[in-house]
């Protein structure tokens, strides 16, 4: 197992915490342990520490809010996603952090500023996210990123409100998507030899602080109004992608 200082482990447990956090609803605070880890592991290397705890996170979130899942969207997400897991699996070991972490930053920070215009102005652009060529875009970037750096909450999450889901469908359908497409990631990263035993045991010695964050998260979701909700989200989406340009 790695050596961490206490410094450090309080740095993994709250990234933990962001985790179950995202899992619970609050998408775009996903992207605080990609940040972290990131720091304390190494970009590549932090994708195979992350995923066991987002898969952890994944079944809590599907067995809580497993009812509000509108599986048309995720059988429409799936196939480009899974594509784009494929396509950054294959060239995982030849692209850097340098050159991906801005890109999906600003396609990030573009989705968001697209999202807080429609929620100024309603009918702008109302129809592009039901299209099939938007979801294949959307898809296949958050397969991607997914695969890259664990950071497609905001992706998706800004699509669920851009299709006009309430909160709880937001959450539900995350929920689902997200299981689907980290367990298809596994063995993919096994492969890479990203998870292993160490990563495996940093994941269950901080597996608490996922289970408290999706239960507390769970909390702070049902008392959010659904404008608020919108907001945190895009919001979040925004500081994330703003981190993930300039890093």
């Amino acid at each position: 197992m790695p050596t961490l200082t206490p410094i450090q482990w309080l740095l993994a447990a709250a990234a933990a915490l962001g985790v179950g956090l995202s899992k619970a609803g609050l998408a775009g605070i996903g992207l605080f342990h990609v940040i972290v880890f990131a720091f304390l592991f190494g970009a590549r290397e932090s994708t195979g520490y992350v995923l066991p705890l987002l898969v952890v996170g994944d079944v809590c979130a599907v067995v809580a809010l497993h009812q509000h899942v509108r599986w048309e969207y995720v059988r429409r997400m799936l196939p480009p996603a899974c594509i784009g897991v494929v396509a950054a699996a294959l060239t995982m070991s030849r692209i850097s952090d340098a050159t991906f972490k801005p890109l999906i930053g600003g396609i990030v920070l573009v989705l968001a500023l697209m999202q807080a215009a429609r929620l100024r102005w309603p009918t702008w652009m109302g129809a592009v996210p039901h299209t099939r060529p938007a979801v294949w875009v959307i898809g296949l970037i958050a397969g991607g990123a997914t695969m890259l750096a664990n950071a497609a909450g905001p992706v998706i999450s800004l699509y669920c409100i851009a299709v006009g889901l309430p909160k709880f469908e937001v959450v539900g359908t995350l929920a689902w998507f997200f299981l689907i497409v980290n367990v298809f990631k596994l063995p993919f990263s096994a492969g890479l030899g990203l998870i292993r035993t160490e990563t495996l045991l940093i994941a269950a010695v901080l597996l608490p602080a996922v289970l408290a964050g999706v239960f507390s998260g769970r909390w702070i979701v049902h008392r959010l109004p659904q404008r608020v909700f919108d907001v945190l989200l895009i919001g979040f989406a925004v500081l994330a992608a703003m981190r993930l340009i300039f890093s």
